[in-house]
Formats: structure tokens, C-alpha cells, sequence
């Protein structure tokens, strides 16, 4: 009944891409709203195309809005409505219809896997675990520091369907603490990833940067889990000592009067809301940034704007959550200060910008640490189970994949 997570990150590389791949039918189920963008969301993306790129058949499936234009491999289904959760909004659907749905679409997918992103948040991907008769794979993607009220209400009930799960996958150490509270097993790790080329690749400044510069870069939603009124007031201490200096804040939502409102009564210059950032545009804002901070102050199961930031080169300055931890070893690819502590958030912050050695240091190694999470890694890595589990559950002659040629 004891904690078993391991966590094969060394074996990943050269040698995994060497072995024999398998073509399989493959559905990634997400629990969460497919137009609402999500790391989950963006996870199974990735792996999508990845998987597809080997030579996969990949189907998604996502609760949705009911006239949600998506790509031909996706299939909504389910409306979603928003529920509390950690800190945040998750967007699920609890819809009665969607029964009939999932079982016409595992009968017409004749899947040798079915993945499952959240894997006992209501209603999808229960679902889906509940009538697939495939090689069935959960991922648990979250952490929530004071426990999960789901996880613990509907414990008993839940633990009956986790038995279904053939393989148990979390993306960290934190998410491992979490799920493992309620359902004790074997848990693998398979991080999340990035986007290397993507933010490696060198592009310009747009006019906005050019003129904030040198700048100070957050990203993340305006919820209070993100820590942006914590980067305020470090922000405040710190345009003390550099006048120069400006913060760039990326992302909106709802609390964003709030934090326009103090910035303006505390007579704060030069913090420039850039608001909602799209993706093509975002690795501008990291390569341009004398320093990224992350001042999350917990419930975070990782650390996806901390790869993006070390992939684009910027020095990293984040909280020292478990999350972040698993992503950045304090000293060597990034800087972790506790978390709520303003004053430790401007000294580290400082620290960097004042120390050119330092900030090359750090923007050297987070970049190849970065390196380490790319998407083709993390998505064979994905594969490499998947096999293993089918050879474990249905041995090697079957009719459920077939070679490549």
C-alpha cells in the first residue's frame, strides 16, 4: 500500500528512439474545456503531434462549446460549465448525454489505448474509463497543497474506477503527493514538456518590449495562486534601486482592475499589462526579459512557464513550491526564494540583474536544462509505456497495433 513512483527520466534519448515502434490507435481524452487553453490542454497537444508525426492514429476527445470548430481529429464532447477548483477555474462537464457518445466513439475508434488526461475528474474521462475495453493509461496533472475535496469525498467510489487504470502516470513529484494521498499504486513520472525549437528560435522585439526595456517579465493567469500582487510589491522595492527597470506583465482575467488600481495608487511607473499574449508571439517577451519571475505561492504540479523562459534563454527567478522545484535546481539553472515573501523576491531578482556572470550562468543552463523536456523526448517516452503496458496486459502477438513499415 506504500508510495512507488518512479521517475526513468535518465532513460530517456538516443536509445529509446532505437527500439521498434508500434502503429497504434490512440484517444487522448482531456477532462477540461477543449476551447479554453489549459496546460492539460496544451499537453495533450503536444503529444497529438508527436504521435501522429511516428506514424499514430490519434483521436482527442474534450468537452466543449457546441458549435466549437476543431480539427478533424477532435471530437467535443459534452458541454462544460466552470467548477472551483485549487485556486482556479476548471471547466468540465457534467453532462447526462455523454454516455452514449463515448461508447459510439470507442466502438468506431477501436483504440489499443485510451489516454486519459485527469483520469477521475468528472464526467469525460470517468467515462471513458468506465466502457473502454483498451489498454486504459491515467495522467494526474494537478497539486493542490491543502488536498483535494473530489479526491477525498468520493474516495471509496473513486478507487474503484482508478482499478481500471492499467497504467498511472503523474508529470511530478508534487502531483505524486497529491493523487497518492487517496490511491495508493505505482505511479510513473512523465514530465510535462517544451517547445524547444520553438522558443530557442531567435526573434525580434516587438515595439512595446523595445520600448519597456530592460524589463522584468511575468506571465500567468490573474489568479491569486499566481503570485502577481507578491511580484508588485517586490517590483515597488526594487524600482528603488533601478529606475530603469521595467515589469512586463503577461496575461489578463478578472482581478486585472485590482491590480491596475493599486499599481496606479501606489504611483508605481513603468509596469506595462500587455494583457493576453498569443502563442506565436510569446517567446518575444521571454528572449527580450533581463530576468522572468514566477511568484507562484503554491498548488502548482509544475512548471511550464519555467521551461519556456529557460528554453528562450531569460534567467528565472521563481518560488520555491514543490512544483518548481522539480524544474529547477536553486544556484545552478534558476534562482528559488519562499514563496509570499516580497523582500527575498526583489533581492533575487536584483542579484540577477546586477550580476552579469550570474545572469549568463543561469540563462546558460536553464537553456540546456530546457533541452531535457522537449516534447519529441517526453512524447517517445509516452510511447516506450504504452508498449510496455500492452506487452504486459496482452502480451506480444496481438491484433491491437501493428508494425510500421
Amino acid at each position: 500500500m506504500g508510495k512507488t513512483v518512479d521517475d526513468p527520466w535518465a532513460a530517456t534519448g538516443a536509445a529509446v528512439y532505437n527500439q521498434p515502434d508500434l502503429a497504434m490507435k490512440i484517444a487522448l481524452v482531456s477532462a477540461y474545456d477543449i476551447a479554453v487553453p489549459s496546460g492539460v490542454n496544451a499537453h495533450i497537444g503536444h503529444l497529438a503531434t508527436e504521435f501522429r508525426a511516428r506514424g499514430h492514429e490519434v483521436r482527442v476527445f474534450a468537452p466543449g462549446p457546441k458549435r466549437f470548430e476543431t480539427e478533424a481529429e477532435t471530437s467535443v464532447i459534452g458541454r462544460s460549465i466552470p467548477i472551483p477548483s485549487g485556486g482556479s477555474l476548471a471547466r468540465i462537464t457534467l453532462s447526462p448525454a455523454i454516455g452514449s457518445k463515448v461508447r459510439r466513439a470507442l466502438a468506431e475508434g477501436e483504440f489499443d489505448v485510451v489516454h486519459l488526461h485527469e483520469p477521475l475528474v468528472p464526467a469525460l474521462t470517468p467515462v471513458f474509463l468506465y466502457y473502454s475495453k483498451a489498454i486504459n493509461v491515467g495522467t494526474f496533472h494537478a497539486a493542490h497543497d491543502g488536498g483535494s475535496a473530489l479526491y477525498s469525498l468520493n474516495r471509496h467510489l473513486l478507487r474503484s474506477w482508478a482499478r481500471r487504470l492499467h497504467g498511472r502516470v503523474v508529470v511530478s513529484p508534487a502531483a505524486a503527493r497529491l493523487v497518492e494521498r487517496y490511491f495508493p499504486g505505482h505511479y510513473d513520472i512523465v514530465p510535462n514538456g517544451v517547445d524547444v525549437d520553438r522558443f530557442q528560435a531567435e526573434v525580434p522585439a516587438p515595439p512595446d518590449l523595445l520600448a519597456a526595456r530592460p524589463y522584468v517579465l511575468f506571465v500567468g493567469r490573474f489568479e491569486q495562486r499566481k503570485g502577481l500582487p507578491v511580484l508588485l510589491q517586490a517590483f515597488r522595492m526594487l524600482k528603488a534601486q533601478r529606475p530603469e527597470l521595467s515589469l512586463v506583465v503577461v496575461g489578463d482575467g478578472a482581478r486585472r482592475k485590482d491590480y491596475e488600481t493599486w499599481v496606479q495608487k501606489q504611483g508605481l511607473a513603468d509596469v506595462h499589462f500587455a494583457g493576453f499574449v498569443p502563442g506565436e508571439a510569446l517567446p518575444a517577451y521571454y528572449q527580450h526579459a533581463s530576468v522572468f519571475c514566477a511568484p507562484n505561492t503554491g498548488n502548482e504540479s509544475f512548471g511550464i512557464v519555467l521551461l519556456e523562459a529557460m528554453a528562450a534563454g531569460a534567467p528565472v527567478v521563481a518560488s520555491n513550491i514543490d512544483g518548481f522545484a522539480s524544474v529547477i535546481t536553486h544556484g545552478v539553472d534558476g534562482l528559488l526564494v519562499p514563496p509570499r515573501d516580497p523582500e527575498a523576491l526583489a533581492g533575487a531578482l536584483e542579484e540577477v540583474i546586477a550580476t552579469p556572470e550570474l545572469h549568463r550562468a543561469l540563462s546558460v543552463a536553464g537553456a540546456y536544462r530546457a533541452r531535457e523536456f522537449s516534447w519529441p523526448q517526453v512524447a517517445q517516452r509516452v510511447l516506450s509505456y504504452y508498449e510496455r503496458l500492452i506487452a504486459r496486459h496482452r502480451g506480444h502477438d496481438t491484433d491491437h497495433h501493428r508494425r510500421l513499415r
